[in-house]
């Protein structure tokens, strides 16, 4: 059954077109992923089906008596909105029916047993259910507590960015409606917090609309995929949908495509590396349920494919690192009372990638800010190596000057030096999918993404050789992440690297840093799955410990305790070793995946994504027993 259908959908802004004669579907219940590079109109449409936004033309349908939320990647609230009020609006039609029922009831109680009265309260019964249940408050209480949301009556105004997502997401989701869009809604939300928000939304019954940079979303939630293209030139742009998840519209683009081509074209490649990556095992996370895929194969996939246009971003040759890039010791740092880090020691190595992790406000850009020397630490000492030099991405874009034109933010000069050579900065930024009349416009025009993708690119001309990111892939495309991943990887210096995203901690990071509670960081070896495997388990208080080792917290490994035999004590102290060697086994079979070489050559990328995800196997399982003989030891 149509639930919501959008009918030539036509848009522009000044000579801009951004839509031109779009229709749109959804069908009761159907889970769909928006996608399309940055500035092709992904939340415009959205703001469009939500009816917040009106377009030049087209139509809107919507199923009679169909409810729908949406989401935007800013929320907003009424002025003096507190959070007790907010989630009283989004419990608005369950309280609506609660109180009709309850006059009705009376009215049987009077001794008025009209057939209409019965047959509505027959009706408003289903709709309490469907809405939550009859205690309206305790969906809300238990909602609220698992998000970190405390003191129901705060106003909103007082609320960080992170917590008025929080809000946000919890007023959507207890709206309950029969479609629920939602844009960019990771943005924000801390790793953990995402993960709960995925399993919310893995159980949500009604018809889902997503736009997200979030690929572990999209490959465990939605059953069809649908890509803007914007217009070019004469071309007028299209939706094109793909049915399955991530995975399968990734494997879907390169069958219409064709093998040669899409592995000869240099601005093809990003799919067959996200492919390979993909079936690393790291893909299908999620168990769908039987019936969603069922509906997944059965919708047909629309026919005809244009290439999708990536920023061709690259990296400006940097100088080499010092023995010492960044060193920490013991370094600690307050606001007042506040204590945000204590204890710390991080020694930053030569070509080492570290993700630094935490809920909103735990004081990761704060320690940032410390390492740099940005901000003088309370207690302790950082050394910054003498050939270190940094370029920041903050996570509010100060850099970028709203008033400058696209050009004059791009660099300071008409030409950049790529690799030696010189190139002219505006063919510079037409590889950066910024055409000459986009490069005259000013910066406060650009969206979201498009701003992250010139800082980007302005950052990688800087030749430094330690990057520092602070939520870099907020609001970016898919294509414009895979490019950033594939230059974090062939990077040659440092990188410190804030994100919430788990998908591009897994495929970027070397470590983690971890920020655990009672002001601690802990650093864990490995990629985001491995900081899983090995932190502690979801409400394990964390111990006022005495004492630090100064180069850092590392992964604890058991040692002989007498609880053992002779065998598996031998197994036991050779398992550091054993698992090191698995990893390092691993990670030098990703770097062969990437290397251009091979990154034409189908085969030996199917060989290799055999090779890896064996080597995945063999570490888990190294892990696994590890695990079983520390418990065997009583650790």
């Amino acid at each position: 059954m149509t639930l919501l259908r959008a009918v030539d959908l036509s848009l522009s802004f000044g000579p801009r077109i951004l839509f031109h004669n779009l229709e749109f579907v959804i069908e009761a219940g159907e889970r769909v992923g928006l996608v399309g590079v940055n500035g092709s109109g992904k939340s415009t449409l959205m703001k469009i089906l939500a009816g917040t936004q009106k377009p030049d033309t087209g139509t809107l349908q919507i199923q009679r008596g169909a409810r729908t939320t949406f989401l935007p990647q800013e929320p907003t609230f009424e002025e003096g909105a507190t959070i007790a009020s907010e989630l009283e609006v989004a419990q608005a039609p369950l309280k609506n029916a609660l109180a009709e029922h309850e006059k009705l009831s009376k009215m049987l109680e009077d001794g008025n047993t009209d057939e209409h009265v019965l047959n509505r309260m027959s009706t408003l019964s289903e709709q309490i259910e469907r809405l939550g249940g009859w205690n309206t408050g305790h969906e809300a209480k238990k909602l609220l507590d698992r998000l970190g949301v405390k003191d129901w009556q705060r106003p909103i105004k007082e609320l960080s960015g992170g917590m008025r997502k929080r809000v946000a997401v919890a007023r959507a989701l207890l709206s309950k409606p029969d479609l629920l869009m939602l844009d960019e809604p990771t943005n924000h939300l801390d790793a953990d917090t995402v993960e709960w928000l995925e399993d919310e939304l893995d159980i949500f019954e009604g018809a889902l609309l997503l736009v997200t940079h979030d690929r572990y979303f999209l490959d465990g939630l939605v059953e069809r995929m649908v890509e803007i293209e914007p217009p070019q030139g004469d071309y007028m742009g299209r939706l094109i949908s793909y049915p399955g998840n991530y995975e399968q519209y990734l494997e879907q683009k390169i069958v219409a495509l064709g093998d040669a081509e899409s592995q000869s074209h240099k601005r093809d490649r990003w799919i067959a590396q996200e492919v390979s990556w993909m079936r690393k095992g790291l893909g299908g996370r999620r168990v769908k349920s039987k019936s969603r895929m069922e509906r997944a194969r059965k919708l047909l996939t629309e026919q005809g494919f244009k290439r999708p246009a990536v920023a061709d971003i690259q990296l400006a040759k940097a100088p080499r690192l010092s023995q010492i890039v960044v060193e920490a010791k013991k370094i600690g740092k307050s606001f007042g009372p506040m204590r945000v880090f204590r204890d710390v020691s991080v020694i930053v190595q030569p070509g080492e990638r570290i993700g630094i992790i935490g809920v909103n406000g735990a004081g990761k850009t704060t320690l940032i800010r410390t390492l740099l020397g940005e901000l003088p630490p309370d207690s302790g000492t950082v050394t910054i190596g003498q050939r270190t030099k940094v370029a920041y991405y903050d996570q509010q874009r100060t850099q970028l000057d709203d008033e400058l034109t696209v050009y004059e933010a791009a660099w300071h000069d008409d030409h950049v030096n790529l690799g030696g050579s010189q190139v002219r900065l505006s063919d510079y930024l037409e590889d950066l999918l910024f055409p000459i009349p986009m490069q005259r416009m000013k910066v406060k025009g650009l969206s979201g993404g498009e701003r992250n993708r010139l800082l980007l690119a302005r950052l990688f001309l800087e030749g430094a050789n330690v990057l520092v990111l602070d939520e870099p892939t907020n609001d970016l495309d898919l294509v414009t992440l895979n490019v950033l991943e594939r230059l974090m990887l062939q990077f040659t210096g440092s990188i410190l690297l804030v994100t919430h995203d788990r998908y591009f901690l897994n495929k970027v990071a070397t470590s983690i840093l971890a920020f655990e509670g009672n002001g601690y960081v802990t650093r864990y070896e490995g990629n985001w799955d491995m900081y899983k495997k090995l932190r502690p388990k979801p409400g394990t208080a964390i111990p006022d410990r005495k004492e630090e080792p100064e180069e850092g917290a590392k992964i604890s490994f058991a040692k002989k305790t007498g609880r053992l035999g002779y065998k598996d004590q031998r197994e036991l102290d050779g398992m550091e070793a054993a698992i090191e060697k698995a990893e390092n086994d691993k990670a030098h079979l990703e770097e062969m995946l990437t290397a251009p070489e091979n990154v034409s050559n189908a085969g030996k990328l199917r060989e290799l994504s055999s090779e890896i995800a064996g080597a995945q196997e063999k570490v888990e399982k190294l892990y696994a027993r590890w695990e079983e003989l520390q418990q065997l030891a009583g650790m």
